[in-house]
């Protein structure tokens, strides 16, 4: 996969499924380490809109985009979204070709899709991301990867370009159910972290000064570092990252639950609750509004802070 002049991809054809908020980036970072990207997506205008801001080319179907590619990656909302591109791209899929699907999906899916992109010849890893679209666009993503340690390196130069760390966690399917695991206890980190500061305002505590004693305490979180500030006692709320994928998230890590047979009372309360702020919030929401069921629970809304910024960090 590396040339004499030592570009890792210009030679791997990657067939890229999905430029949405986090495809993109990602999809860019790819162009700019030199594979060969076509770029595909259910909205052709955005596809049009990536190969005119940053390159590669459009693939004219997905059939095409298979045929074509060494390796195709998705990045969709959805494992149901995923079942369906899968079924335009394995009859075409080249022998010894990897899909390389990094949609935060559900774990039983993706064992599913192995099997069928097995019997089309290929072989298949599931990589899901964290970090958000801040650190998709400087490649600084975490990415959990599942799979053959095989099959891992042989896309590993994409994975590098697309993330800064590599995390096996097994065979397929384990990968997505880290990811899902990892953002049920993000959410549970939010959640609680947002009472605190609730409690502790209506004590009489400054909430901007509460954010810096939980950072320099044991109460420090991803959410207490990237979050709190930035996106709710700014009032901003726009992380990037939408409340409905979280719900989504959290469902699956309780699917994950029950098919293990594993109690978990807090996680279903944390479902319970990101399903009425769903409810409440309407479709659309950045999961950082989270926030606002809190608020409107505890009859308080969080004081504006003019803290200082940092990098947004999706879950």
């Amino acid at each position: 996969m590396t040339d004499d002049s030592g570009n890792q991809g210009e030679r791997m054809a990657v067939g890229f499924v999905g430029v949405g908020n986090m495809g993109w980036p990602m999809a860019a970072r790819l162009v700019e380490a030199g594979f060969a990207v076509q770029a595909a997506d259910g909205r052709r205008a955005q596809v049009d809109a990536f190969v005119q801001q940053v390159g590669g080319r459009a693939a004219d179907s997905l059939p095409a985009l298979a045929s074509a590619s060494d390796l195709v990656i998705t990045v969709l909302p959805t494992s149901a979204a995923v079942g369906a591109v899968l079924d335009e791209v394995l009859p075409h899929l080249r022998p010894g070709a990897v899909v390389l699907d990094m949609t935060s999906g559900e774990p039983a899916a993706t064992r599913r899709f192995a099997a069928r992109v097995a019997e089309a010849g290929g072989v298949m890893v599931d990589a899901p991301v964290s970090g958000g679209v801040s650190r998709a666009r400087t490649g600084q993503l975490a990415i959990m990867a599942g799979g053959d340690d095989a099959d891992i390196e042989r896309v590993r130069p994409a994975l590098d370009a697309m993330g800064s760390s590599l995390l096996r966690t097994g065979g397929v399917g384990t990968a997505h159910a880290m990811k899902a695991l990892n953002n049920l206890a993000s959410a549970g980190s939010f959640l609680i972290g947002i009472e605190a500061l609730l409690i502790g305002q209506r004590f009489g505590l400054d909430a901007g000064v509460m954010v810096d004693v939980l950072n320099a305490s044991t109460g420090m979180s991803n959410s207490s570092q990237k979050k709190f500030r930035q996106f709710v006692l700014s009032r901003r709320f726009d992380s990037g990252f939408g409340l409905d994928l979280m719900v989504k998230d959290l469902g699956i890590a309780l699917g994950v639950a029950r098919d293990t047979g594993t109690a978990a009372p807090f996680a279903g309360l944390c479902r319970e609750l990101s399903v009425a702020a769903q409810a409440l919030l309407g479709p659309g929401a950045d999961h950082t509004e989270f926030a606002k069921l809190s608020e409107r629970l505890a009859g308080s809304v969080l004081a504006l802070d003019e803290g200082p910024d940092a990098p947004a960090s999706g879950a």
